[in-house]
């Protein structure tokens, strides 16, 4: 019989691309996903330690799994994997593989390999890492969209930030190999395609091809000109004119920035080791709208990082009033042992940092609801999602990210339509088919 698995995924873009590589992998080996109710054989999280929330969520995820599928061979990966294996090991009674973030590609081998060792332990030197783990897949998911992981690692080492200490130093995947995969996406029936990385914006740095992100995109966009592709977080210092050439050039290059500011006050951003200050920031944006008046712009942004007083709080907000973003990702500061920002004085109290967040989040609603607005009457190229929503609607995000229902037939599944933007409902726009 098939062995069955469950495999359950916290955190970013990056885990998600690594989960879905991993199905393939299980699915080629003969091994099929656990049903709802069914005994899963293998249980896999790929956890996340981004806050110390998340770190939670992922001890909670372990422990639920457990006690849900006793019986299943237990296998951690991700980065709360990579920064606390003992205290995994520690925390379950029953055997467990742990596996670190360099060795992802080694999983589903060890996952499937039959030992009678309570403890496998691949968890490495990360910060040692030189070279990206490869993980190759078919399709991803049952999804329209699928994610593409071209770099993993970080150099920046931002104060508050425990990621380049759990992913190690930025490793870029060969173009190759990032052509192929796409490949692989196409003939599996993806429409759009998210170029994702730990720090995308570097990719190419540490190859010898003498490519960056700009090459990389103008090459997906060029070699496959009936899909989107849509590039995910990229710092404010590496949206460069030729990134904006590239995007201007390939009309399936997608208009739509998401730029990490987490702080719109410039003694914070120095305190955070940002590289940047509030003025260069709001340069960059205004330069994306320039070029791309239509663009959607999401903004992360960290509420209450510590020695942000009322004053450099109000620095934050009035600067993410005046730019001309469309929706901010807002966090509240999470202090995470081991990295700088986790020993400075002034620690911002819990309920502060979450009245900060909750008046940020609303100035996000806000800024959403009028660029919505403005789009209004027009008609967009919406990405028709294969499945309908709970209303029994067509729905899809517009190239420029607005997302949008409709009434249409299953034929326009999968399909990319022009939409006519007709009314805002809450989080999403009603529309109809050209």
């Amino acid at each position: 019989m098939k062995k069955k698995v469950v495999i359950n995924t916290l955190g970013c873009k990056v885990n998600q691309f690594e989960s879905a590589s991993f199905l393939c992998s299980f699915e080629k080996s003969g091994c099929r996903l656990a049903a709802k109710g069914e005994d899963a054989d293998i249980v896999v999280v790929n956890t996340c330690a981004v806050t110390a929330k998340a770190g939670a969520q992922s001890r909670q995820t372990v422990r639920r799994l457990i006690r849900r599928h006793p019986q299943a061979k237990l296998v951690i990966t991700g980065c709360y994997a990579q920064m606390a294996a003992n205290d995994i090991a520690a925390m379950v009674e029953t055997p467990v593989c742990i596996i670190g973030n360099g060795n992802k590609d080694r999983l589903v081998q060890t996952a499937l390999t039959e030992s009678d060792c309570d403890l496998t332990m691949l968890v490495g030197k990360i910060r040692k890492k030189t070279e990206i783990s490869i993980l190759k897949m078919d399709r991803f998911g049952d999804r329209t969209r699928a994610y593409l992981r071209v770099q993993d690692g970080c150099n920046n080492f931002c104060t508050y930030c425990i990621v380049p200490y759990t992913r190690g130093p930025s490793r870029s995947l060969q173009l190759a190999e990032i052509l192929a995969q796409s490949d692989r996406f196409v003939r599996a029936g993806h429409r759009e395609i998210v170029i994702t990385g730990i720090h995308v914006g570097m990719y190419g740095k540490d190859l010898a091809e003498g490519i960056d992100i700009s090459d990389l995109m103008l090459a997906l966009c060029t070699a496959h000109p009936d899909i989107r592709f849509r590039l995910s977080s990229i710092e404010p210092q590496e949206i460069t004119e030729k990134l904006l050439h590239a995007m201007d050039s390939c009309v399936n290059f997608m208009p739509h920035f998401h730029i990490p500011l987490q702080s719109g006050d410039d003694t914070i951003l120095k305190r955070m080791n940002r590289g940047y200050n509030s003025k260069t920031f709001a340069d960059v944006v205004s330069k994306c709208k320039t070029h791309f008046p239509d663009a959607a712009i999401g903004i992360d942004i960290l509420a209450g990082f510590p020695g942000e007083s009322v004053e450099k709080f109000q620095n934050s907000k009035k600067l993410l009033e005046q730019i001309d973003g469309t929706y901010l990702h807002v966090f509240p500061y999470s202090r995470r042992p081991g990295t700088p920002a986790a020993e400075f004085k002034e620690q911002i109290p819990k309920k502060i940092r979450e009245e900060r967040v909750a008046e940020l989040r609303m100035l996000s609603d806000r800024k959403k609801h009028s660029f919505y607005t403005e789009h209004l009457g027009s008609s967009r190229p919406v990405l028709v999602e294969h499945k309908r929503n709970r209303n029994g609607q067509l729905s899809g995000f517009t190239d420029n990210y607005i997302p949008v229902t409709f009434p249409g037939d299953d034929e326009l599944m999968g399909k990319i339509i022009p939409v006519t933007l007709l009314e805002i409902h809450d989080v999403f726009v009603t529309g109809s088919c050209d």
